[in-house]
């Protein structure tokens, strides 16, 4: 069996070619430039070593461990609500066609096509979250004018509860480490419903700090959301979810988000959404118009066209050289979001109102499960972490 780093190699998107076959296409060695040496993420990947699995199944991903050095990550955009993020992976088995971290894999050298068949499980977790809490974690943000905590966001770039956490645990032993502080603005956002399984965490985790859970419903429609996702849970499981996160006493919402032109816009769809939403007892309720990322568009563009040739001219018009829908349409969008908002009676986003004042940091020394909970935390192949 190969190497995981010859693997990685292999496949980093064609971008390199082996100096040692050349062929009608590719010059002798001799008239070859020798490729420049991987450098940061990109070494780190190429140099990780398999993880091992239980799966059997042939369709299952290639896992390997990344030896990453921080596992708490600023985000310097203006754009977005939160400082700092937690992306427990890289690559998400989820293998949504519209994904817009597709370009996090180019940064490793591979392409964006492999995002869901090579996921990279981050070594030494728990211990690293520790040590960058410690290190980078303001209690008084600079843009609350120095009187709100700053803000983690988890998942933003890879499902925190894809399949690969069953095993590997990294999503549970970070959170195990912010249950240990008080004072931290924390939120979540998946499509799974496995986060139910962490209730027990969650719910140290809110009374300490401020905690909002984000779960994605993008379609009411089984069918379309198979064709969409092709693996993540039904939207039924996921309102289910909600539901079960809600009861436990959690701060819960819905995301429709990337609302897909001509195929989740539809006359009531988003609507429908909402309503369900409401039932499952969600708080608040937001969406946001599809944008691509290049690497994405790579991806999704051949899919509509595919798909939905009806509708390929329109993308390829809107998205073949911007990564934004017209800005007339996003507006109506958000004209219509702020409309469901009102008939259901949802909130804003929580970090859109009042972020509730955080305390100093505190550090205890333990936290405790509730009795029969079960509180062993699984980090095997996670290493310390």
């Amino acid at each position: 069996m190969p190497e995981a780093g010859s693997l990685a190699r292999e496949n980093a998107g064609g971008l390199r070619r082996s100096l040692e076959s050349p062929t009608a296409d590719c010059p002798p060695p001799e008239l070859q430039t020798a490729p420049e040496p991987l450098v940061g993420i990109a070494r780190l990947a190429a140099c990780s070593p398999s993880a091992e699995t239980k799966r059997k199944s042939s369709e299952k991903p290639e896992y390997f461990l990344l030896p990453v050095k921080s596992i708490l990550n600023r985000c310097e955009s203006a754009r977005v609500p939160f400082e700092w993020t937690i992306n427990p992976y890289r690559g998400c088995e989820f293998g949504c066609k519209y994904c817009y971290a597709r370009y996090t894999h180019e940064y490793m050298e591979i392409d964006g096509g492999e995002f869901e068949k090579k996921i990279y499980v981050k070594q030494d977790a728990g211990a690293l979250l520790a040590r960058d809490v410690a290190r980078k974690y303001s209690y008084e943000s600079k843009a609350s004018g120095y009187t709100q905590a700053e803000h983690i966001a988890i998942g933003t770039a890879t499902d925190p509860y894809q399949p690969a956490e069953r095993e590997y645990g990294v999503t549970r032993a970070c959170l195990e480490e912010l249950a240990k502080r008080e004072g931290l603005s924390v939120s979540i956002i998946t499509k799974s419903n496995q986060i139910v399984r962490d209730i027990d965490i969650l719910k140290v985790i809110a009374g300490k700090s401020a905690l909002a859970i984000n779960i994605t419903v993008t379609t009411l429609k089984p069918r379309l959301a198979r064709l969409l996702e092709p693996r993540a849970p039904r939207p039924d499981l996921r309102l289910a979810a909600v539901k079960e996160l809600r009861e436990a006493g959690l701060q819960v919402g819905v995301s429709a988000s990337p609302l897909l032109p001509g195929i989740t816009d539809g006359e009531g769809e988003l609507e429908g959404v909402a309503a369900a939403a409401k039932e499952a007892g969600a708080q608040w309720f937001f969406s946001g118009v599809l944008f691509l990322m290049p690497a994405s568009a790579r991806q999704f563009l051949p899919f509509v066209k595919e798909k939905f040739p009806k509708l390929a001219e329109q993308y390829d018009k809107w998205y073949a050289k911007n990564g934004y829908a017209p800005e007339q349409y996003r507006r109506e969008v958000s004209a219509r979001v702020l409309r469901i908002r009102e008939r259901f009676g949802f909130a804003t986003r929580p970090w859109e109102g009042d972020r509730p004042v955080a305390k100093r940091a505190q550090l205890s020394l333990a936290w405790e499960a509730e009795p029969g909970s079960g509180d062993s935390v699984q980090m095997r192949s996670c290493a310390a972490g």
